[in-house]
């Protein structure tokens, strides 16, 4: 099965980086698409299937703490896990985004391998490792 990707970053640079690191993990990708905020997501979100999120904090217009509230507040967050990745470090944040229902939280900059096993902890893709042998 393919699993449909947003990305959620201001940074086209990042969302670059993030984007190539998924294409490495071995994960089955159909769709991958691209939010330069939580506005610009909430509407990719409404036109198209996604399984995944991966989210950035900061961001202008609408950051990645109101997109998750936001996301929380339509029950999307139900059916669509939140990564966050980010270089915000504030612990009070994290556990309030917990709170709200994210799946994980992953610090800037990461490892590809880090963003693969949390989305293979997130998916519940336990195929994907085929490709690793």
């Amino acid at each position: 099965m393919a699993y449909n990707v947003l990305l959620v970053d201001d940074s086209s640079i990042t969302r670059s980086v993030i984007k190539k690191t998924i294409s490495m993990t071995g994960i089955d990708i159909g769709d991958i698409y691209e939010a330069v905020d939580g506005i610009n997501a909430l509407e990719v979100l409404e036109q198209h299937w996604v399984d995944l999120v991966f989210a950035d904090l900061n961001m202008p217009r609408m950051d990645g703490v109101e997109l998750v509230e936001k996301m929380a507040e339509s029950h999307i967050l139900e059916n669509t896990p939140v990564i966050v990745i980010s270089s915000d470090r504030n612990q009070r944040r994290l556990v309030e985004l917990q709170s709200r229902g994210i799946k994980g939280y992953i610090n800037k900059p990461f490892r590809p391998e880090q963003l693969r096993e949390i989305m293979m902890q997130v998916l519940g893709d336990k195929d994907a490792s085929q490709n690793d042998e």
